[in-house]
């Protein structure tokens, strides 16, 4: 049935029981009358009922049901979505309800255009404290990359089949930061990029991984680290 699909989308998800539904129901009503589409969604052992709704969920609409017993990491479990791809084209969004679906449109549309169509949080609705760090390790992360865009942690991502193949055996160096990486890899191996502006919303529901501020030193030692990797292993692709 997947390979009729024009799209998949990945959705990886945590202790989402109570939004997850609803999250997945509104991008299938606004996809379906336009696409052909279904989903890959990456369950990381979730405690709570959401392996219940997405079993539910799997009897009612395209769905490629990706569980697991114990947790693997958000990076894991978008790479192991990945690697599931199919369709010629895979979108990939949180779970959480953030993502509007329909700034997938203009995407959609420029799609033949570029390899890489990336979304730009420009009224980005998380804690100032959160954006203050996205910003600081920013500035580090282009010093290195000197990638043309405004927001590689965005996770409103439209690629090629292509490209996720050829990558995705080269990800995981930065655990708690996959799509800094990701585009990073992207941008080195010469893939087109085009970034588009995506309205951010509040969390529908759920569980959101919240560092406290004492392992805020370890995990930016391990995040500049990584970067010094990523830079050594893809230099010769500049």
């Amino acid at each position: 049935m997947s390979q009729s699909f024009e799209m998949q989308i990945l959705l990886p998800v945590y202790n989402e029981g109570a939004s997850i539904e609803g999250t997945v129901r509104e991008i299938y009503n606004k996809y379906t009358p336009r696409i052909r589409m279904g989903f890959i969604i990456c369950e990381d052992g979730s405690v709570d009922n959401t392996k219940d709704v997405l079993r539910r969920l799997a009897a009612q609409m395209p769905m490629n049901l990706i569980m697991s017993d114990e947790r693997k990491g958000y990076s894991r479990a978008v790479k192991d979505g990945m690697k599931a791809l199919e369709a010629p084209y895979l979108l990939c969004l949180d779970s959480d309800g953030q993502c509007d679906p329909d700034d997938l449109w203009k995407m959609w549309d420029g799609r033949g255009s570029w390899d890489l169509c990336i979304g730009w949080r420009t009224n980005r609705a998380d804690t100032r404290l959160r954006r203050y760090l996205s910003r600081f390790f920013y500035v580090f992360y282009q010093i290195m990359f000197r990638v043309p865009v405004h927001d590689p942690s965005c996770p409103f991502i439209l690629a090629k089949k292509d490209i996720i193949h050829r990558l995705v055996d080269e990800l995981g160096e930065m655990k708690q930061g996959f799509w800094w990486e990701f585009v990073a890899r992207v941008h080195r191996r010469g893939f087109s990029i085009k970034e588009f502006p995506v309205n951010h919303r509040l969390r529908s529901a759920g569980q959101t991984q919240v560092y406290k501020f004492r392992k805020m030193p370890g995990i930016f030692v391990h995040h500049f680290i990584a970067l010094f990797k990523i830079w050594s292993q893809t230099r010769g692709r500049a």
